[in-house]
This record gives C-alpha cells, structure tokens and sequence, in this order.
C-alpha cells in the first residue's frame, strides 16, 4: 500500500490502533495530538507494536480550534477521524461534550474535504443509533437515536448530533460518497501504553475488586477490529456514503467477570462473584455520578447487527472473549490492575 493518512487524535487508544494498522500496511502516517509534549509517549506506544521508521509524523491540533487542521490535512490521501472527548462523568452543561464534538468532526471534515481527501471515515458509536430505542433489537445502520428522548445523555446527545451533522455537511458539499461512519461497541483490547480509555475501565474496575457484578452488559468489540474497519471503510468502493456498525457480542458483567477469571487465573484473584441487586445500584447512583449514569442500563440488552460490515467489507471481528482475556492481561503487564 502507498499513500498518506491522517489519523485525528493518535494519543488515544482506537487512534493508537489506527496507526499502528495503517503502518503495517505500509502508508505513511499523519496524526494529531493537542499537545507535543506527548510524542515521545505516543511513538513509545506505537513502536511496541510495529516500526513507524520516518513514516509516522505527529502535528498539534486542537478540536476547538481552526489552527493546524489545514496543515494536518494537506497532501493526505485518507483521513481517520477518531479524536472525541470521552469523559469519566457526564458534565451538567451538555454542551461542554456537544460542541466540541460536533464542531470539531465539522472542522476536520472541511478540512479534508477541502485538501482533496478521496474518503473520510468518522468514528461515531453505537449510541448515535440506540438511544430511545424501543426493543431489544437487534439494530442496524438505520436506527438513529432519538434526541427528542428525555434521558439522553451528554455523550450520547454529542455523538448523534456530531455524526448528524457530519452527514449534513458531506451531502451539502455535494461528497457524501467521501464520508463513511463507523459506529463501534464498547471497545476492549490491549492497551498500547498506560492511560486506558474510559470504554477499558469497566475492565479494569473487574481486576481492582469493585464490590459486586451489576446488572448491566455491553455489545464489546476489539479495538484491533474497529481499527480494522477503519481502513476497510476507508479503501471499500461501496462503503462511501454509508454508516458500518462494530460489534462483536452482548456480555453481561457477570458474563466478562467469569472470562476473566477463567483466562487469569490467580491475577484475577480480585474480580468479585457477588451480584449487586438493582435497588443498591439506584440508591448508590444518587451519591457517585459514575454509578448514577449506569442506573438506566439495569438489565437491559440491547443488540447490534454488524452483518454490513462483514458482508459488504469482509470485516471478521475475533470473539470477544479472546479481547476480554488480552485486555486483562494488558493490565496486569502494564500493573494498571
């Protein structure tokens, strides 16, 4: 493979993985980081993977600023935007994640489609399709979430209206067929350094011994796998245009607790058997925010269909299982657990 390719917020875990794909297969690569000072840790990162050589540069950019984007983007042949804030609580104010969100996808997406990008792949999620649903599912790339529901959340709320507007802007510039969207699950795998993702955290409470099991589950895939869809999107003929769903497997939390302990043996020791019921988690939900935003997931299953992506794009996720293991011992080896 030739070409170059810009990667928006490379310093992150999907951005880190993004890179490190598109070396393998031998592009050069661009990416964005807010701040230098964090290169040397991102090269580290990446370098424990595969041998960036001269092929990996790294440029400042920042979300919320026109700065540096027309420079990030110049001469690149593909762009991935995967940078979006990702906090470990919800804000009161939904706009401080809306805004950035949304203007930030908007101003990479003018930017690449103004230096001549040949497709541009925007890493949405699966709540800019859930939200509000009605059923069970299993949901597709034709569900949106419903803004209109009462209990969104900020996140959710940012991702929908980012990706919305990403779509506005792509048919409004006559270039809808140079956007493609990928919508991943919850994200596992292993960690490129040690500053894990919000979406490894519910991993990483497991291996600490957080005092009980939820009733709570997520559709989870592999960060190697998003990665993986990424480029496939980025390079398919027919993905222009098009929304891709990735996915793996529903797990409930006890589900990911016994894999764990199956798979680490004695280091994980600390991953709790004991299941909370819902009442404690309400009541507890009112003092800690981070338990509080989890309250209207109690015992709910919700289920993606990811057959596009593998039909349309070949795409093969490996078993979530195999990810829960690997993201377990990625912990321990890098003692985060």
């Amino acid at each position: 493979m030739s070409g170059t390719v810009l990667v928006s917020g490379g310093s992150g875990f999907l951005g880190g993985w993004c890179i490190v794909e598109l070396l393998e297969r031998g592009y050069e690569v661009r990416t964005t980081v807010r701040d230098l000072a964090r290169e040397a840790e991102l090269r580290e990162a990446v370098g424990s993977q595969v041998d960036a050589g001269e092929r990996l540069s790294v440029l400042t950019a920042d979300l919320t600023k026109d700065d540096g984007w027309p420079d990030a983007v110049a001469g690149c042949d593909y762009v991935l935007h995967v940078a979006s804030p990702f906090p470990p609580a919800q804000p009161k104010d939904p706009d401080e994640l809306i805004v950035p969100a949304r203007e930030g996808t908007l101003r990479v997406l003018r930017a690449a489609l103004g230096a001549g990008a040949k497709r541009i792949v925007v890493t949405s999620s699966v709540a800019a399709i859930a939200g509000g649903a009605k059923g069970p599912g299993p949901l597709t790339e034709a569900d949106w979430t419903d803004l209109d529901f009462p209990t969104l959340s900020p996140y959710v709320r940012s991702k929908t209206i980012a990706e919305q507007a990403a779509w506005k802007l792509a048919e409004e510039e006559g270039a809808k067929e140079r956007l493609a969207t990928i919508n991943p699950g919850a994200i596992l795998g292993p960690l490129l350094h040690r500053d894990p993702s919000f979406s490894l955290q519910t991993v990483q409470r497991l291996l600490k011994g957080t005092p009980g099991l939820p009733r709570i589950g997520f559709s989870f895939v592999d960060v190697r796998d998003v990665a993986d869809l990424h480029v496939k999107a980025m390079l398919g003929g027919s993905a222009g245009g098009e929304r891709f769903i990735a996915v793996d497997e529903f797990l409930w939390l006890a589900e990911v607790a016994a894999i764990l302990r199956r798979e680490l043996g004695p280091e994980a020791k600390k991953v709790p058997t004991r299941k909370v019921p819902d009442l404690l988690v309400k009541v507890m939900g009112r003092f800690d925010p981070s338990v509080g935003s989890i309250v209207n997931q109690l015992g709910k299953k919700l289920t993606y269909s990811s057959e596009k992506a593998r039909t349309e794009l070949g795409w093969s996720p490996r078993p979530v299982a195999d990810s829960i293991a690997d993201t377990g011992r990625s912990m321990v080896e890098l003692g985060l657990a």
